[in-house]
C-alpha cells in the first residue's frame, strides 16, 4: 500500500477501490508468510543435505579409501543407521508438508516396512465402535458388514519385579517337638539379590548385544533401581555365572573337537590379552586331528609341525580370498625387487 494512502484517505475512496486495496493487502500478507515458511523449509533441507553429504562422504571413504582410512564394519553399520534415520526424517517432514496432497491422492504412497506379524505373538485387540450405530434415516440399528483391521508392533519395556520366596513354618501345638518347613530352593548366587533370569539378561546384554556393564548399570538406574548396581556388582554376577557355565562350555568344545573339520579365527581383544598368537589356538585345539580352515595369518603355520602340543599334525585349509591377496602381494614384491635390481644395473661406476 502506498505511503500516501492513509487510513483516512482510504476511507473516502469508492467501495470497489477499498475492496481491491484490502484484497491486495491480504495477498501481500499471505505472500510474506509463505516466503517465511519457504525460507524455513529451505534451511531445514540445506541442513539435511549437508548431513546426507557427510554420510555419503564417509561411505565413499569406507569403500574406496585407503586401508588405513577405511572404516571398520561396526562404524559402517552406525553410518548406515544414521543415513537411514536421516532419510526417514526428511521423508517424514515432506509428508507433513504435503498432507493435503496425500488426502487428495495426488502424491505417491509413503514407504512403510509393514512386514508380517508372526502368528505366535500375543494379540491385544482394541475395538473402536462408532458413537452411534443407528441409521441416520431412522431405519433402526445398523448391522455389522465387516471391519478394518490394522496390525502394529509394539514392545513392553523391561520391567523389574521383586520376587519373594516364602517358606511357612509349622509346629505341633501339642508336643512342640520341632518346626517343619520346606527346604530352601537352590540359587545361582546363594543369598544374593539377582534371580537366574536377571543374570541371564546381564550376560546376553554383555556378550550378545555388546552392551558394556557400566551402561547396563546406567540403564538400571534410569529405570529407578536405587540399588547401587554398579559395574563391579554386575561383573561379579557374570563371574559366578561363568563358573557354573564352564561344564557347558567344555561340552561344546569337546563336541567341536570330535569333528574332522573346524574353522577358526582369532579376534583381537587388547584389553584382556594384547596381541594375537597361536598359543590360544593350540591350547584350545589340544589333540585335534583334521582340517583347520584359517585366514592368512602366519601364526597358524606352527600348528603344522609334527607333534605340536603333543598332538597329531593339523592340515591347514587357507581362505581363498586371503590366498589371492597373498599371491598378489607376493607378485608385487617380486616386481618391485626386479625393478630395484634393474635400477642397480643402471648406476654408473667409476
Amino acid at each position: 500500500m502506498p505511503e500516501s494512502l492513509t487510513p483516512d484517505g482510504i476511507a473516502i475512496l469508492p467501495p470497489k477501490v477499498r475492496a481491491v486495496i484490502a484484497a491486495l493487502t491480504e495477498s501481500n500478507t499471505a505472500l510474506t508468510e509463505s516466503n517465511a515458511a519457504l525460507a524455513e523449509a529451505n534451511a531445514e533441507l540445506d541442513a539435511n543435505n549437508k548431513r546426507l553429504d557427510y554420510l555419503v562422504k564417509e561411505f565413499r571413504l569406507a569403500i574406496y579409501g585407503k586401508r588405513s582410512e577405511a572404516l571398520d564394519p561396526g562404524r559402517l553399520d552406525l553410518l548406515r543407521e544414521d543415513m537411514e534415520s536421516a532419510i526417514a526424517e526428511t521423508e517424514a517432514k515432506g509428508e507433513a508438508s504435503e498432507a493435503v496432497k496425500r488426502a487428495r491422492g495426488s502424491s505417491a504412497p509413503a514407504r512403510r516396512n509393514i512386514g508380517r506379524l508372526p502368528e505366535e505373538l500375543p494379540r491385544i485387540e482394541t475395538v473402536i465402535e462408532p458413537e452411534s450405530t443407528f441409521c441416520p434415516c431412522g431405519c433402526g440399528e445398523m448391522k455389522k458388514i465387516g471391519e478394518d483391521r490394522i496390525g502394529r508392533l509394539y514392545n513392553i519395556t523391561a520391567t523389574f519385579r521383586a520376587s519373594a520366596t516364602v517358606r511357612p513354618k509349622y509346629a505341633c501345638a501339642v508336643c512342640a517337638k520341632g518346626v517343619l518347613r520346606a527346604p530352601a530352593p537352590a540359587h545361582l548366587i546363594e543369598g544374593g539379590l539377582p534371580t537366574e533370569a536377571l543374570i541371564a539378561h546381564v550376560l546376553v546384554s554383555k556378550y550378545a548385544d555388546h552392551m558394556p556393564m557400566y551402561r547396563q548399570a546406567q540403564a538400571f538406574a534410569r529405570q529407578g533401581l536405587d540399588l547401587d548396581l554398579d559395574r563391579g556388582t554386575l561383573a561379579s554376577w557374570a563371574g559366578v555365572a561363568g563358573f557354573h557355565l564352564a561344564p557347558v562350555v567344555d561340552l561344546l568344545a569337546s563336541t567341536l573337537l570330535r569333528s574332522g573339520r573346524l574353522f577358526m579365527d582369532e579376534a583381537r581383544c587388547p584389553v584382556i590379552d594384547p596381541g594375537r598368537g597361536s598359543k590360544h589356538t593350540e591350547s584350545f585345539l589340544g589333540r585335534f586331528e583334521g582340517n583347520l580352515q584359517v585366514d592368512g595369518y602366519a601364526g597358524y603355520n606352527r600348528l603344522t609341525r609334527s607333534g605340536h602340543n603333543g598332538g597329531p599334525v593339523i592340515q591347514l585349509a587357507y581362505c581363498c580370498a586371503h590366498g589371492k591377496i597373498r599371491a598378489a602381494c607376493e607378485s608385487l614384491r617380486r616386481m618391485a625387487d626386479g625393478k630395484a635390481v634393474s635400477r642397480l644395473g643402471q648406476i654408473p661406476t667409476r
